[in-house]
Parts: C-alpha cells; structure tokens; sequence
C-alpha cells in the first residue's frame, strides 16, 4: 500500500479490543494502518462504533463529516472508558492467549478423533473450525457444520457458522470466562462430534 499509495484501512471491529491476544490484531502483523474501524467489544456491549487513524486521514474531514447513529453516547463513551480500565486491572491481553492456548488444545484433541475437522485455526481467543469431508480441505462440509451450530445449541452452547462455504465453526468466547466454563463448551463440542460421527 505504502509503495502504491494506498490507503491502508484496518477492519477491527471483530477482532479488536483484545480478541486476538493483541489489543488490535494488526499489531502482530508488523503494520499500521491508515485508518482503524473498532467497535463492538471495545465497550462491553454498549453501542459504541469509532474510526481512528494518522493525523492527515482525520483532519482531512469537514467538521461534521464524521460521525453515526452511535455518536455521542456519554453511557457508551464511559462504558468504552471501563472496559479499558478492565484490560489493565485484569490483565486481560494476557489472559486472552491463555483462553486461546486451551481453547485450540481441546479443540484439537477432538480434531484428533473427527477426520471431519481439517483445521483448527487461532489468533489469540479468535478460533475457528473448518469442517470438511474426510479430511478433505477441498470438500466443505457444510451440512456438519449446520447440525453441529443446532446440536450445540440445543445442550445450551452458541456457535457460529461462516466461510465462504458456510463450513467454517466460529468459537469466540469472552476473555472473562473462567477455565470451568471454557472445558464446559469443550466437553459439549466433542459431545456434538460423538453424536453426529
């Protein structure tokens, strides 16, 4: 970008405030943005939507040219200010790649007995399962996925499915959850597995 001239702008808005082991997850990659979107966790789901980025991006625009259906939230804007305080305090950054680290151990322990799980990938505590055939990464396997979101669902687990090839389990869950509740989910997603195998 920076030797084209483009304008580099970062998506964070699932992946910030902490979700990925780093506060933003561009961090690990060796870049700055432009321009960062943020928004979601960064107050602890109060609706709090932001655009940050270098001085000469921001400036640029007219007074009054920024700006949404969220703007100006005193509640939201000190919600926003807690969760900070909370990520210090708690040392949350930290905790993140713990929930991460025991999260893909347990999620790869099932892959060890499902051929269906191709591949468990983590950035911190933002996981993934892509479900295919066999093993076969060239064979989504969406069906397994939907039955997986449902069964869990119904022993009290909320999963997400997405992919291009709607074949892809999302596990995203809060860096607050204690290791109980975490090898809880765990036990009921290898449950899952066990019964649709």
């Amino acid at each position: 970008c920076d030797q084209h001239g483009i304008l580099l702008i970062a998506d964070e808005v699932q992946t910030g405030a902490g979700r990925t082991g780093t506060f933003f997850a561009m961090e690990q990659m060796g870049v700055a943005a432009d321009l960062t979107t943020f928004a979601k966790s960064i107050a602890g789901g109060f609706p709090v939507a932001g655009v940050c980025g270098k001085a000469e991006y921001m400036d640029a625009i007219a007074p009054g040219g920024l700006g949404g259906t969220y703007a100006g939230s005193p509640i939201a804007c000190a919600a926003a200010l807690a969760v900070i305080q909370v990520f210090e305090e708690e040392n949350l950054l930290e905790r993140c790649k713990a929930v991460g680290e025991r999260l893909v151990t347990g999620l790869k322990a099932i892959q060890a007995r499902h051929k269906a799980i191709g591949e468990v990938r983590a950035l911190g505590a933002m996981i993934a399962m892509e479900l295919c055939e066999g093993g076969d990464l060239h064979k989504p396997n969406a069906a397994l996925t939907g039955q997986i979101v449902a069964r869990a669902r119904d022993k009290g687990l909320i999963l997400l499915s997405c992919g291009t090839y709607g074949n892809v389990l999302r596990v995203l869950v809060p860096l607050t959850a204690e290791d109980a509740l975490l090898d809880k989910g765990l036990a009921i997603i290898a449950e899952c597995f066990d019964e649709l195998a």
